[in-house]
């Protein structure tokens, strides 16, 4: 079947960092074993969380949730990314690219609502403390958690079913680790007017809303540190946040790396490379600074090991 002059195309080919030449056993076997590591690191959290009672409170209801869509990331990405290592390539149908690009940017859209709610759950553990526990409790947690989810995965589809109805016949090849808008914009030979638009409209609210809120709540957590007479206090009531703020500072700081750099010509490879930081580290990242940091976590690893 044919669209104008040119083949429909039926099938996509992610190349991912292309000819690895001698070393790609080994860097199957890096990214494996970091694969491993985040699956496994978060679903420790998630147990550990469960089953110790010192940790049923709602900045651990949160972590278990970040912990879930880190755990999401990784398994939508990082398997491809291994064929795509193993093979030089990897062939997948347009449905299964679609799929993929679905609940890649419906988990960034959770990620940034729900670093959002974990940021006022600690304006309100330290800013009214006295009420946190009424305000924060199992319900609001729930319909908070929800929401993000909800938010996440129905929001994307506002682009993701005008994407679903491209024809592609420019081309087959995905210069890219991972199936997303761009390369699938550029390989298309319809009109992607209405889906950039779309793109430009409810993008740019979506991730600086959540980062304008992160950053208010903040001010007024700090504001209310520093009214902490004691130096030990400031400390002790600072690094209930440290973690947060570095989760969030990796998050947001390769996502905002990854869309300043056009991925054309040279600049291609380290938009890659940047994307690999943004869907492999980053979930890496989340248990180690939560099980180093934190010391209700490291309390609740040692009484289980």
């Amino acid at each position: 079947m044919t669209v104008g002059n040119a083949s429909r195309v039926t099938e996509l080919i992610l190349l991912g960092f292309g000819n690895l030449y001698g070393f790609k056993i080994l860097i199957f076997m890096i990214f494996l074993n970091i694969f491993l590591f985040t699956v496994t690191g978060n679903l420790l959290i998630i147990v550990l969380v469960s089953i110790s009672h010192h940790l049923h409170s709602p900045m651990y209801f949160f972590l278990c949730h970040l912990s879930m869509s880190d755990i999401v990331l990784s398994t939508n990405t990082l398997p491809n990314l291994l064929d795509t290592i193993l093979n030089g390539g990897k062939r997948m149908t347009i449905p299964g690219c679609i799929t993929q690009y679905y609940f890649y940017s419906g988990i960034i859209i959770t990620e940034c609502f729900l670093l959002a709610v974990m940021s006022y759950d600690r304006y309100l553990a330290i800013c009214v403390p006295l009420r946190y526990t009424l305000i924060m409790d199992i319900t609001l947690r729930t319909c908070l958690s929800v929401f993000t989810w909800m938010l996440g995965f129905t929001m994307n589809l506002i682009g993701i079913i005008p994407i679903s109805n491209f024809q592609f016949c420019d081309g087959n090849i995905i210069e890219h680790i991972y199936c997303e808008f761009s390369p699938l914009q550029k390989l298309s030979c319809s009109d992607t007017s209405l889906v950039e638009f779309i793109a430009i409209v409810f993008s740019t609210p979506i991730f600086i809303c959540p980062c304008g809120f992160i950053i208010l709540t903040y001010i007024h957590i700090f504001l209310m540190i520093l009214r902490i007479p004691f130096t030990a206090g400031r400390q002790k009531t600072f690094s209930t946040c440290s973690s947060h703020l570095l989760v969030i500072g990796a998050f947001y700081g390769t996502l905002i790396m990854k869309y300043m750099i056009p991925s054309i010509g040279h600049f291609l490879l380290m938009n890659k490379i940047i994307s690999l930081l943004h869907t492999v580290f980053t979930p890496l990242f989340n248990p180690l600074v939560y099980s180093l940091r934190n010391q209700d976590i490291r309390i609740a690893l040692r009484k289980i090991f």
